[in-house]
């Protein structure tokens, strides 16, 4: 079926419910960013692949909303669907309770009106938090309901992906730096903080980080389909047995944590024992919550702040995989140079850079996937914030202008994100004069010192300061914390314009990743990976800065050296010494020859 005709199944499921709209997120029980194939419905009833986005039908329209990481794919995707684009963020863009508000309004007949005016979710893909805000907002917009105890896709999905039964491996204590069992006491101990006896964990990269174990269950994602109940003695794993072998059981159970089916998780909660429990709204799903009988303590989980500060073992983890991950950029950046140089580009596309680099990556030790799927824009593709070449839209290179790359690694001690913006030839002035603006904001924030406990909301103005100066800007978030062998993007810290409660702390990761994109034209993008690290202590406080963990030469052909300040200039020359220095053991001397001049001085032009 096709986007239009599952449209009409779906639609004659509304009918017999008598529903007046049906709402499709992008999640999974777990509240995941990327799921698993079994839970893409957003994408199967709309045909938008991003992972963000919010997909609703009534009887009579469709509309996907999505943030402005999207705008332009999904414009795309959606041509010769009845998907209207509802731009997120965008003053003008209705919310979905508004958008509803105003088509389902329009019966007035009472026996009508009282059947579509009903709004129906999957309460087990929505988290309790994000529920409730839709049931007020529904009842806000004249007084429509929500109905979370239909699942449709079971009745209209034929053919649907299994949940994947993958089996779990375990994370050694080399590069976890921390046993379950410490683990699980650092919980125990965040929870009496809040005064809670016990926990539900849902979050996915939670429980893999908590249990230092690891699974395939999601693309790029090294997470496994499960929940983790804790309580004041001991731990039960939610998880399909299949996934798990007598080893792994042993391991678990010397760590004192018992096994259950995935499925027995409602039950687990019924059995629950203790006073109270701390669920988090928005990471718990609306059905399961619904389902807790004990107590609830109403609290963020202190898991993702727990996994955000690195371990010693982790953090040097993190420098191991950033060697090997430089040496894989730096012998692509050679390749794709002498291949511009000596056939012009000829055999290069967006897949095919794509697949070479994946395949150098592949090469080195401890690899164990891309983190996630390739980002290779050329020219006019480089403003898509998202893209991600297809057969059909697949760019051939040429000897000129920009490649916006945007690529990462998961190795077995650290996962990799990195985005380089490469010129294949000349540039225009224009690209020029946008790459130094998206490299002063780079290098600004990388520069930056602040006090410990900073949120990433303060700091995000460093790197968008001098755009801001020249009317420019990019909608999406400066920085994100990536995991030691686990999700490529990680919280609580974040560096965003809109605000963010979490606080800056010693061990944390970020990418510095600013950005410029000029529709149908170029886009440009630098990143590397941070990590927070003490800088001084004085009667203000401890301050904090950021080193950086990424090694690869940022490209110097684009730069427009007037525009950088000395110390901009210096920060530049400082990390290419240090990324000859590191890299540079490692290589060939061909190698070696090309990185010596990809990294000298901008002093010595």
């Amino acid at each position: 079926m096709d986007v239009n005709q599952r449209l009409t199944k779906l639609r004659e499921l509304m009918q017999r419910e008598r529903l007046g709209a049906f709402i499709f997120p992008s999640t999974d029980p777990h509240n995941s960013e990327y799921v698993a194939d079994h839970w893409k419905c957003r994408e199967w009833i709309s045909g938008f692949n991003g992972s963000a986005g919010t997909a609703v039908v009534t009887m009579t329209s469709a509309a996907l909303w999505t943030d402005s990481r999207y705008f332009i794919a999904a414009a795309e995707q959606l041509k010769g669907t009845e998907f209207q684009l509802m731009k997120d963020g965008v003053a003008v863009t209705p919310t979905i309770a508004q958008w509803l508000g105003q088509q389902l309004q329009a019966t007035t007949n009472s026996t009508q009106r009282a059947d579509s005016t009903e709004v129906a979710i999957d309460g087990r893909v929505v988290s309790a938090a994000a529920a409730e805000r839709l049931v007020a907002d529904l009842r806000r917009e004249g007084g429509l309901t929500l109905r979370t105890n239909l699942d449709a896709m079971r009745q209209i999905w034929t053919g649907r992906p299994a949940i994947p039964t993958n089996s779990v491996e375990l994370q050694p204590l080399e590069y976890a730096g921390k046993s379950a069992h410490e683990k699980l006491d650092d919980i125990r101990k965040a929870l009496r903080q809040e005064h809670a006896d016990g926990m539900l964990v849902a979050a996915l990269d939670d429980i893999a980080w908590a249990l230092n174990l690891r699974g395939s269950d999601v693309h790029c994602n090294p997470v496994f389909v499960s929940y983790l109940l804790i309580d004041t003695k001991k731990a039960t794993l939610f998880i399909d047995p299949k996934k798990l072998s007598p080893a792994i059981v042993e391991y678990l159970r010397r760590e004192g944590v018992a096994v259950d089916d995935y499925d027995n998780v409602v039950q687990g909660l019924k059995d629950y024992f203790e006073y109270n429990i701390l669920i988090d709204p928005d990471e718990v799903n609306y059905t399961l919550y619904k389902k807790v009988e004990r107590e609830i303590v109403r609290r963020p989980s202190p898991l993702p702040f727990l996994k955000a500060v690195k371990t010693e073992a982790e953090i040097a983890g993190f420098h191991r995989a950033m060697i090997r991950d430089g040496v894989a950029m730096v012998k692509f950046l050679k390749w794709v140079e002498e291949e511009c140089e000596n056939t012009g580009a000829s055999s290069l596309s967006e897949i095919s850079v794509s697949e070479k680099l994946e395949s150098l990556r592949a090469e080195q030790p401890l690899y164990r996937g891309i983190s996630f799927d390739t980002i290779a824009g050329y020219q006019e593709h480089g403003a898509i914030v998202h893209y991600e070449a297809t057969p059909e839209t697949d760019a051939p290179l040429k000897p000129e202008g920009l490649l916006l790359l945007d690529s990462g690694a998961q190795y077995q001690d650290g996962t990799t994100d990195i985005t380089r913006t490469i010129a294949l030839g000349p540039v225009t002035e224009e690209q020029r004069h946008v790459y130094t603006l998206v490299l002063k904001g780079h290098i600004q924030l990388a520069m930056l010192c602040f006090p410990e406990g900073a949120s990433g909301t303060q700091l995000d103005a460093l790197a968008r300061k001098d755009m801001w100066a020249e009317g420019m800007n990019f909608l999406h978030g400066t920085g994100h914390g990536v995991g030691s062998y686990l999700c490529v993007h990680e919280g609580p810290q974040q560096i965003r314009m809109e605000y963010r409660a979490a606080r800056f702390h010693a061990g944390m990761t970020i990418t510095d990743e600013p950005g410029i994109y000029l529709e149908g034209r170029f886009g440009v993008r630098i990143e590397n990976m941070l990590i927070a690290v003490p800088h001084v202590t004085t009667d203000f406080g401890s301050f904090l800065k950021f080193e950086t963990l990424t090694l690869c030469p940022i490209d110097k052909v684009p730069i427009d050296v007037t525009m950088l300040t000395a110390d901009e200039r210096q920060w530049l020359d400082n990390y290419h010494e240090h990324v000859y220095a590191m890299l540079s053991p490692h290589l060939d001397d061909d190698e070696k020859q090309w990185l010596r001049k990809a990294t000298q001085p901008l002093t010595t032009k």
